[in-house]
This record gives C-alpha cells, sequence and structure tokens, in this order.
C-alpha cells in the first residue's frame, strides 16, 4: 500500500493546520491509521492515532490542539491542528496498518512526510 499526504507547508503561531493522508494499492483492511512527526536529532514522536472503529488517543505535547478523524471509505486519515506554535515545527508522517487480503499479515506503512513550518 502506498500512503500519499498532504496539506503540509508555512503556517503562522496561533494558525491552524489540515493534514490528509490517502491510501491507495491492494487494501482488504486498514487497521490503525495516524500521524507522527519529527524533528532533527530527535525520535519521531505521535501525534495523534485513530482506530478502525474510530477510538482516538494523542501525544501529551499535542493533546487538545489535534483532532485525528478518517474516512474509511475513502481510506484516508486527517490531521486538524489548532493554536500552533513554532515548536509544532516537523516533518508530519502518516503510517497505517494495513492487510492487503483476508489471508495476509497485518503490516505497517509509512508516507513520505509532509513539512510544516510555523513561523511568522
Amino acid at each position: 500500500v502506498q500512503l500519499q499526504a498532504s496539506g503540509g507547508g508555512l503556517v503562522q503561531p496561533g494558525g491552524s493546520l489540515r493534514l490528509s493522508c490517502a491510501a491507495s494499492g491492494k487494501i482488504f483492511w486498514i487497521f490503525d491509521m495516524g500521524w507522527y512527526r519529527q524533528t532533527p536529532g530527535k525520535q519521531r514522536e505521535l501525534v495523534g492515532h485513530i482506530t478502525s472503529d474510530g477510538s482516538s488517543y494523542y501525544g501529551r505535547s499535542v493533546k487538545d490542539r489535534a483532532t485525528v478523524s478518517r474516512d474509511n471509505d475513502k481510506h484516508t486519515v486527517y490531521l486538524q491542528m489548532e493554536s500552533l506554535k513554532p515548536e509544532d515545527t516537523a516533518v508530519y508522517y502518516c503510517n497505517a496498518e494495513h492487510q492487503a487480503t483476508p489471508y495476509s499479515a497485518r503490516t505497517s506503512h509509512w508516507g513520505q512526510g509532509t513539512l510544516v513550518t510555523v513561523s511568522s
């Protein structure tokens, strides 16, 4: 499966962003989907995660500012973030756990990353 993220760019402090990530390819089922972010020299950290039945949880640094949602028909996960801060600047990666056929293993996939820069 391929994950294509979109929506990154330059955002002013206090502004908002909406990222999308669409999965394509051979898909029987997509389990969990989520967003992570990474800055140079740091480990990738969780932004938000959503299960196939819609349960979500968030990283502490973005809790109350981020909302992850998904459209199962479109195999797409979204990230909405508000009140952005310069420290939210990072490359944002989407992730999906997927099953290609009813008999295949559950595998994890990453998108290519999209840069979000929060600056005035």
